[in-house]
């Protein structure tokens, strides 16, 4: 009797056993969604966000690259995606996120969608 309860106290629940693993391109995709939902204004032109990411143990490394329209305050947008990307990250995948590295690839401004507008035949 004692060997039985010893051996049902061992027991691992079915929702305990078990471990979860998160694709690095998933979690590339939370943070491409995450870096949209950051910038205020997504330049008319200009391509969507993209992510990469390198996930060790329960951490992930982000790299955003993004364009923003000129002028704007780049040092801001870019903090803003870094605080949304970590913050989702984290609420969706469940890992911490101690580094996220944003490039700004492209400025678009008015003026050159004009003169590139004028160009075309």
């Amino acid at each position: 009797m004692a060997a039985d309860r010893v051996e049902a106290a061992d027991r691992v629940e079915a929702a305990e056993r078990g471990a979860t693993a998160i694709a690095d391109r998933v979690v590339a995709k939370i943070a491409a969604q995450a870096a949209r939902e950051a910038l205020d204004v997504v330049p008319e032109g200009s391509t969507a966000p993209r992510a990469t990411v390198t996930v060790h143990h329960d951490m992930a490394r982000v790299r955003v690259s993004l364009e923003l329209g000129y002028p704007s305050d780049i040092g801001g947008q870019c903090g803003a995606v870094r605080h949304r990307v970590a913050q989702r990250v984290k609420a969706l995948a469940g890992m911490d996120v101690p580094e996220v590295a944003v490039l700004v690839e492209r400025l678009h401004s008015v003026h050159s969608r004009r003169a590139a507008q004028g160009r075309i035949r």
